[in-house]
């Protein structure tokens, strides 16, 4: 891919670092039996459930989930991105990496650092200003009444925005511009030109809020108007380093207490974020004035299990979480836990939490309600379930809902549900109006797999990855492509890998399915640890009845679906006899399979 450092050359990395060097050298281990331990770094915890396998190259802290090979630890404890990560590693030992004409050139590099700095001092002016400027009396007056210390206020680095048109240009402009400083916040939208040519601070008279990327640097500000200005809240454009889609108010600095509490809050306003943390609620983000988006949530998902959404419970708040809901379902992997706390009209955290007090607020919190009890909430309301065209209506509104759900226990209940409440069978509310000779096969093998099924599969995965030269075994898998078997996929990409690299050790594979959807699911397996190895014989037999059972049950799957269009039919001839053909090679093999 495009700007990619070749796979071979982190395959290579991965094979001469060792793991136990990365993190000793920032996180001191000690040894506890075949694995190496500490307190996890990223979350606060007094007894040591970070664990560090040699063997595997592999870490992961059983107290807040996180966990990775030796790349992935620098990212997230030394906030590197990808190509960062990879240089530090590859200088620790002496590799020069591979240049590409593809990749970043270096005066792009110095452009986003040039900017990435120019944003740092305009950030302590701000602070500076909030400091010392003559007219921060009612900045600071401002943030009392809203009960922030000083402290608080310091820790969340606020600063101010003076009234006037050019603070900030004069400041740090040169007359001439000669080393592009004017240029460069220009282009971070901290200076703004209008039609006549005219250049003035984007900030004016406003207390400033700096928005912090997922490393840490400062990329973009919010500022709240001191008085009765509009708008109220102004944040800075988008530019290249800053997309209001991907970043959070305030989740670098909370994500050791996200960890913590093995939960995040959304919110809607910087003062919330602030506010509750003045009461000890750490663990606050707010989106930047937008919905909420998919690279939001990943990025939270990656810090904690859980996600409590708070919204205002007047109209505007209720649309925004409707908004919020369905950005998610699609993010609801099994693990995983989404609520939504709605406060009375009028409210909002920041005033509940002065209200109240911390204990009473997060008690609100606890008792939000579950991201399915509010779906089923909003898709009954009006029906009248009593009646039969009711329920038919009850269906309509949830199939397009469900659909969006990745595959799992929690789609699995969800379904059951609503089948409950529409007095249907959960295969049923799935199906579309299409057709069944048009319906995609693989849609409705897949609503008819138990569950076991994913259990073979996952059992085939834990095996492949222990021992990969079972990948070597010729079992043809290719029947099970039109199974609608949940992981199949990464079972065919997985033993294609090592089909042609058996050698491969556990943390190349996890750098190498990075970006597959599926890596969590990895990840998982990579946790997994059995006190004695599975030794090769034993491996291969299990590894061989798994697959056997899954050819096995897609071959009734099949059949049964392609004998239900027959039988269907006024006329069993209708069948085409490529359909009939198969139809009776399944029978037959599966009448042998039970003289077997």
């Amino acid at each position: 891919m495009a700007g990619r450092i070749p796979q071979t050359f982190i395959d290579d990395l991965l094979q001469r670092i060792d793991i136990v060097d990365v993190i000793d050298a920032r996180v001191p281990l000690h040894k506890a039996g075949k694995d190496h331990q500490a307190r996890c770094p990223f979350h606060n915890e007094k007894t040591a459930s970070f664990t560090v396998s040699q063997a595997k190259q592999f870490y992961h802290c059983f107290g807040c989930g996180a966990s990775g090979t030796a790349i992935s630890f620098l990212m997230e404890y030394a906030h590197m991105e990808f190509p960062e990560a990879i240089e530090n590693l590859a200088a620790q030992v002496g590799l020069e990496i591979p240049s590409s004409n593809e990749r970043e050139a270096p005066e792009q590099k110095q452009r986003r650092q040039s900017l990435l700095d120019t944003i740092a001092s305009a950030d302590a002016y701000y602070k500076q200003m909030l400091r010392k400027h003559e007219g921060t009396s009612r900045a600071v007056s401002y943030l009392k009444n809203r009960g922030v210390s000083g402290e608080v206020a310091a820790s969340f680095g606020l600063g101010f925005a003076p009234q006037g048109w050019s603070n900030l240009m004069d400041a740090l402009v040169k007359t001439d511009d000669a080393d592009g400083t004017g240029k460069r916040l220009l282009a971070a939208g901290l200076l703004v030109k209008n039609e006549s040519g005219r250049t003035y601070d984007r900030f004016r008279d406003r207390i400033m809020f700096p928005i912090q990327d997922y490393r840490g640097r400062v990329v973009a500000f919010g500022g709240r108007v001191l008085g009765d200005g509009e708008p109220k809240y102004m944040n800075s454009p988008e530019h290249p380093l800053f997309h209001k889609g991907s970043e959070l108010y305030g989740l670098f600095r909370a994500r050791g207490a996200i960890r913590e509490a093995q939960k995040s809050l959304v919110v809607e306003g910087y003062m919330d974020v602030v506010a509750l943390a003045q009461h000890g609620i750490n663990y606050a983000t707010a989106t930047l004035g937008t919905a909420t988006t998919s690279m939001h949530l990943q990025r939270l998902f990656k810090v904690t299990p859980e996600i409590v959404f708070s919204f205002d419970g007047d109209r505007a708040g209720r649309a925004a979480a409707w908004r919020a809901l369905e950005n998610t379902l699609p993010e609801m992997q099994d693990g995983r836990q989404v609520s939504f706390l709605f406060l009375p009209d009028g409210e909002d955290p920041d005033s509940m939490v002065r209200s109240d007090g911390r204990e009473a607020f997060e008690q609100r919190v606890s008792k939000s309600q579950s991201i399915a009890d509010y779906l089923i909430e909003q898709l009954t309301k009006e029906l009248d379930l009593e009646r039969l065209d009711g329920r038919a209506r009850l269906a309509e509104r949830a199939r397009p809902h469900l659909q969006k759900i990745p595959d799992g226990v929690f789609k699995q209940l969800l379904v059951e549900e609503f089948a409950r409440q529409c007095h249907t069978q959960p295969e049923r509310l799935l199906l579309s109006k299409q057709t069944p000779q048009s319906s995609p096969a693989n849609t409705a093998l897949s609503e008819r797999q138990p569950p076991t099924q994913n259990r073979k599969i996952h059992n085939a995965l834990e095996l492949l990855l222990q021992h990969p030269t079972l990948a070597l075994l010729e079992i043809d898998i290719t029947p099970l492509a039109n199974s609608g078997l949940r992981g199949f996929d990464l079972l065919v990409e997985l033993q294609n890998v090592f089909i042609s690299q058996p050698e491969l050790s556990l943390a190349m594979v996890l750098e190498r399915f990075r970006e597959h959807k599926y890596h969590p699911a990895l990840e998982k397996l990579a946790i997994q640890d059995h006190e004695e190895p599975i030794d090769f014989d034993a491996a291969k037999s299990g590894y061989k009845a798994a697959l056997h059972a899954l050819l096995r049950q897609a071959a009734e799957v099949e059949s049964s679906l392609i004998a239900e269009k027959g039988f269907s039919s006024q006329n069993f001839n209708d069948m085409s006899e490529e359909e009939k053909q198969r139809y009776n090679e399944l029978i037959r093999k599966q009448n042998a399979d039970k003289i077997k």
